[in-house]
């Protein structure tokens, strides 16, 4: 059963309003499929008394499994469930779907992608999620490069068409975002690229995001969508924040003063920021009072869940024989260099820094991996052996000092799930702080 999406619009409609009020408001974007994650959200989120917004890619989870093989109703279902075995409260929880649009298909002619991202669109909104990121900006096989505003304004028109359909079906108004000034989705600039990072990363100007907006409200009323348009209430631009594999942009307000006043020109909207990862808790203050109101977060998430995990096999490796470890790291290693498909467009450079990008990058591409069999036996495993043998105080101040800290004020159990959740939970602090939520 779905849980009542208009209690769900409501309660994002409030903070959006807010923060164009100029309340220092606004609400994160938990972007990850990953389970532990999801967790640490809920858990974070009711005990901070919280909204939590947990979106999925059109790469994680689509009509046809995406890489995590669950269809949007799987995810939706997935999310839900584990929410209220939380006992999350549900008028609280907001579920999105991220980038939808043609993006997975764009080895495929323009009608074949746009057939498969109405599928999806379709399928996402059936399964329940509220909130709504319309991107038709990429080009497809075929297509002139790069597409006019024109061009992906109507492609945008197109996919909201079949969604009000759907939603009309079932009984749902979902709030939509449109544009898409960031990279694809899991697609963060890579150490081949020969100009450095700040450089690359251009501010969105002022005039490109009267373009879109014009562009997009002319084709949603040709697609007789006034209604949706109603409903649209976020454009995604480029603030001048972005990462690569070793290299963070962080967020600068001079930079962006232009682009930041210029949303106030136009009735409800505010920005949505996408790789916003890394950024420090200032830098992330100050993108919420320049209406930046949504902030996505994916990447750091599972890279803190990295480095505790990876913190725990260091203790593993003191406390058992080899013969006894999980031998988590050399596992991944494996399958990363077996299965290359997720890193090697990413990470250049010889071996050595290969290898080194693949376990401690920004872009962790690691996160693609931790379905895989081998890896979680391997974890499992390690947990099994922490548990087995809890290490002293001493251990965790040397390879977990914030949790050793958190322990010994009596602030966290002693089981190893529960401090890597807690690193997890280091990150949405952070967050939650700068959207005022705590």
């Amino acid at each position: 059963m779905m849980q009542p999406i208009g209690i769900a619009n409501t309660l994002l409609l409030s903070i959006v309003k807010e923060n164009r009020e100029g309340h220092a408001c606004g609400i994160y974007s938990v972007c990850s499929a990953h389970p532990l994650v999801i967790e640490a959200a809920l858990e974070y989120a009711k005990h901070a008394n919280s909204p939590l917004l947990i979106e999925a890619t059109c790469n994680q989870v689509n009509h046809l499994g995406g890489y995590t093989g669950m269809k949007p109703q799987d995810y939706y279902q997935y999310v839900v469930g584990m929410a209220k075995s939380k006992n999350f409260p549900m008028d609280k929880l907001i579920l999105g779907g991220d980038h939808l649009g043609p993006n997975p298909w764009r080895h495929l002619p323009v009608k074949e992608a746009m057939e498969q991202a109405k599928k999806m669109v379709v399928a996402y909104v059936e399964a329940g999620f509220s909130k709504i990121h319309l991107d038709a900006s990429m080009s497809c096989l075929g297509d002139q490069e790069p597409l006019t505003d024109e061009t992906i304004a109507d492609r945008a028109a197109e996919l909201c068409k079949v969604a009000e359909e759907a939603a009309l079906k079932v009984g749902s108004s979902p709030l939509y975002i449109i544009g898409t000034e960031v990279p694809v989705p899991g697609g963060e600039v890579s150490r081949g690229e020969k100009t450095s990072l700040k450089d690359r990363i251009v501010v969105t100007q002022k005039d490109a995001v009267k373009k879109t907006l014009s562009a997009h409200c002319s084709a949603f009323e040709k697609y007789g969508l006034k209604q949706a348009w109603n409903r649209t209430i976020g454009i995604v631009t480029q603030p001048g924040v972005d990462f690569d594999d070793q290299h963070v942009l962080d967020y600068s307000p001079q930079k962006a003063s232009q682009l930041s006043s210029c949303i106030l020109t136009v009735p409800r909207f505010v920005f949505e920021a996408h790789s916003t990862d890394y950024q420090t808790q200032t830098s992330l203050s100050c993108l919420v009072k320049d209406h930046f109101a949504i902030l996505k977060v994916g990447p750091e998430l599972t890279f803190a869940f990295r480095e505790a995990l990876f913190s725990l096999s260091y203790i593993e490796d003191i406390l058992y024989e080899r013969k006894d470890r999980s031998q988590i790291r050399d596992v991944i290693e494996t399958v990363m260099v077996q299965n290359p498909q997720y890193w090697q467009d990413y990470y250049k450079g010889d071996s050595s820094e290969q290898k080194i990008a693949r376990f401690y990058s920004y872009s962790d591409r690691i996160r693609y991996y931790w379905p895989e069999p081998k890896i979680v036996s391997a974890y499992n495993c390690l947990i099994k052996n922490i548990r087995n043998k809890l290490p002293s105080e001493t251990l965790l101040s040397q390879f977990l000092p914030e949790v050793y800290h958190a322990c010994r004020a009596g602030q966290l159990e002693k089981d190893p799930e529960v401090w890597l959740k807690y690193k997890v939970g280091l990150v949405l602090k952070k967050y939650s702080k700068a959207c005022s939520l705590n």
